[in-house]
């Protein structure tokens, strides 16, 4: 059986569908699986949205980190395992 991370090259798709395709991608993650996203530039505004709107959802992780390519790896983290706080919350 082959396991296969579900991966991204924005470098084709049009700049204002890039981010609703990426998210959509990350919405069916299981906790515990990762993706891929291939560009042309630091994805750091995709990174700043991810720990603004899903704080503690996410691991980020730069496979390859230009000049010319950027790679990340956007992982889904287990339940509770974005929150080692004692704020009390159940996130």
């Amino acid at each position: 059986m082959t396991d296969t991370k579900p991966s991204i090259d924005v470098r084709t798709v049009p700049p204002r569908e890039r981010h609703p395709r990426i998210f959509g991608m990350l919405g069916a993650l299981l906790p515990g699986g990762s993706m891929q996203v291939t560009s042309d530039h630091d994805p750091r505004p995709l990174h700043y949205q991810l720990e603004t709107n899903f704080p503690g959802q996410f691991g980020w992780d730069y496979l390859e980190e230009g000049p010319e390519i950027w790679r990340v790896e956007i992982a889904r983290l287990e339940d509770g395992a974005g929150c080692e706080c004692c704020c009390g919350s159940d996130h």
